[in-house]
């Protein structure tokens, strides 16, 4: 009779190798149940390590996958150089996906990634990701995962993130101590819990200066263009138009910009913008967003990927973490 193997136990149990490895190490991380289960097996079967195996298993592929919305955009590039410096220096090449927003986009890029062997992933969510299932799979086969800027903070996982209710209520404050009262939020999907965080900061600055809330300054976006222009014609149309516009990102604030100018509304002036982001030419610009938070993408980057090393390197000893990244507010004029 042949020698039992891993992969045996694993078809006969209906889970991965690396879900039987783990149990059989008596990992934290795999249920007890599942760990019983795969004791169990072990013993009926007279299973015994394959020391070849288990030595060839410690080869990694020394790939990282890296899955971001979009890689056109610029806090992403600098976050992506970051995670590439840190993983360059530690002997890892980095795969890139862009998931461009689109939950089904990014659910094929980690199956990928997965498939075609990577030793571990770092995720920034897209603002379609209604579902975490692939995340949960990614786990279920022990490949370690860090999220970066969108993060997923009730899964077991290690995340490095701006205080974004805490920017956003800066952010507003700002306005506030301006004069301005009539602050609308253009907004990300409910989905993300970034969005979730810029409401609270919002809402937590009004309340905080005793202004009443006023629900119809609030728009929530898909963050595409056209909801953008859409939404942002909406609050110039209201009987009372805000005096200023509080957006999720300075590639928001640009583009409602240019429909308050194409309205006739002087930028800074009549209205006035603050978002996230802190885009590097936007210091070119003659009226620039009066203001922008800065949320150090490049360290942020190689934080994530510091981290994701220490799991890769130690996935035994692995201890979530989350790390929050101190964000500045930049005021432009």
């Amino acid at each position: 009779m042949s020698q039992i193997t891993m992969k045996e136990l694993a078809k006969r149990l209906g889970t991965s190798v690396s879900t039987v490895s783990r149990a059989l190490q008596n990992h934290p991380r795999i249920g007890l149940k599942m760990r019983e289960d795969v004791m169990a097996l072990a013993k009926e079967l007279n299973y015994s390590p394959n020391t070849t195996a288990i030595n060839l298993k410690k080869q990694s592929t020394k790939n990282v996958g890296v899955v971001v919305p979009w890689l056109t955009e610029q806090f992403f590039s600098m976050a992506i150089t970051g995670i590439e410096d840190i993983l360059f220096e530690k002997g890892y090449r980095v795969v890139l996906q862009q998931s461009r927003d689109d939950f089904e986009r990014e659910e094929q890029a980690i199956q990928a990634l997965m498939k075609h062997g990577v030793d571990g992933i770092i995720v920034s969510m897209g603002s379609g990701t209604y579902n975490h299932r692939h995340f949960l799979e990614v786990n279920r086969k022990g490949i370690p995962l860090v999220f970066f800027d969108r993060v997923v903070k009730s899964l077991p996982n290690s995340c490095v993130y701006t205080d974004i209710t805490q920017a956003s209520f800066e952010a507003v404050e700002l306005l506030l101590n301006k004069g301005l009262t009539k602050i609308a939020l253009l907004n990300g999907p409910n989905t993300m819990q970034s969005s979730n965080e810029r409401l609270m900061g919002y809402v937590n600055a009004l309340k905080l200066h005793e202004i009443e809330l006023n629900p119809i300054y609030i728009k929530t976006t898909d963050l595409s263009f056209e909801d953008t222009v859409k939404k942002t014609h909406e609050l110039l149309d209201l009987t009372v138009p805000p005096q200023a516009i509080f957006a999720f990102h300075d590639y928001m604030s640009l583009d409602a910009m240019q429909i308050a100018k194409e309205r006739g509304l002087i930028i800074n002036q009549d209205i006035f913008f603050v978002s996230f982001s802190n885009l590097s030419f936007c210091k070119y610009l003659e009226k620039p967003p009066f203001a922008s938070i800065e949320q150090f993408p490049y360290e942020m980057g190689a934080k994530a990927a510091n981290l994701l090393v220490d799991a890769m390197k130690k996935p035994d000893d692995y201890v979530r973490e989350e790390v929050i990244i101190r964000s500045k507010l930049i005021v432009r004029v």
